[in-house]
């Protein structure tokens, strides 16, 4: 199969990352709030706002007694920040319905705002120890190469990709939670995309793909996220403003981020729909809940 467990759990035990929220002592909620943020976003970004926010919001009723406007504001430069509105409003819920614990059941977390199948299972699996498939990009980057010998993971398959990592865990809780955090570890720090370091592989010699020659990936091509131009860019000028000022602001302000005024007004447009700005009676735009 490729993947020996305890040979790939012993190795992430000697260079697993000393990350602040696999700590024993941080709580769920913090790793909650570090698995939302850690979405399409490296750990050295998040690492110092993560700190930030669990030093001001240690428990989700904390967070969800601050403004969406704070919390929007606190999220700084870590993009997507809708990702901040979504912890605010699961934060609510916790605090309201499961007395300020993050819920250890994936069926439970999955029925909380903003919570997708790879959060649910990462909490699940990251801070109660559950037997869970944890499938990220990384994930399935392994599995494609160290199980089906190819260069790379084609397109997501959510049962498919499933199905291949929960066939890897162990079935005790503990051993199953540990590997899928190694697994995790090792598509970030030795199988990489590009340039795997296959000579510091601990599973090298089981390894499917470099058993048939290290094959290149002939799948579907992938799409690269650019970020120069686009309207994530934009709407990330326009926050930038609104973040850097006390209060609300004239849309004259925001006109001078931008230089095309159609995309600039669609941004702007797209941000008020998704909540992360408003416009007061008089014209001027705020963060959520700042006027």
């Amino acid at each position: 199969m490729g993947v020996d467990a305890d040979v790939l759990t012993g190795w992430f035990d000697e260079v697993g990352r000393d990350l602040p929220w696999r700590e024993p002592e941080c709580t769920a909620w913090g790793v909650l709030v570090s698995e939302i943020m850690l979405q399409q976003t490296p750990v050295a970004r998040v690492q110092p706002i993560w700190l930030e926010w669990m030093a001001r919001w240690p428990v989700p009723s904390a967070l969800a007694a601050s403004s969406q406007g704070e919390v929007v504001r606190a999220w700084g430069k870590l993009g997507y920040p809708r990702r901040a509105l979504r912890l605010h409003a699961a934060a609510a819920v916790i605090a309201a319905e499961h007395g300020d614990v993050v819920p250890s059941d994936v069926d439970t977390l999955l029925a909380l705002p903003g919570i997708g199948a790879y959060t649910a299972r990462a909490v699940a699996a990251f801070a109660y120890g559950k037997r869970a498939p944890v499938v990220d990009t990384n994930v399935r980057r392994v599995v494609a190469r160290a199980v089906h010998g190819a260069g790379d993971a084609g397109p997501p398959s959510n049962t498919r990709d499933m199905a291949d990592v929960e066939a890897l865990l162990p079935p005790a809780d503990a051993p199953a939670a540990k590997l899928s955090a190694a697994l995790m570890e090792l598509g970030a720090l030795v199988c990489t995309a590009r340039s795997p370091r296959c000579a510091d592989c601990p599973i090298y010699d089981d390894c499917a793909w470099q058993r048939a020659g290290k094959p290149a990936y002939a799948g579907p091509a992938k799409q690269v996220q650019k970020f120069a131009g686009t309207d994530r860019q934009v709407r990330g000028l326009l926050l930038d403003v609104l973040r850097g000022s006390e209060g609300p602001v004239e849309k004259a302000r925001l006109d001078l981020v931008w230089h095309e005024s159609g995309q600039r007004d669609r941004c702007l447009d797209s941000l008020l729909v998704d909540g992360l700005l408003e416009q007061t009676g008089d014209g001027l735009f705020a963060l959520p809940g700042e006027h």
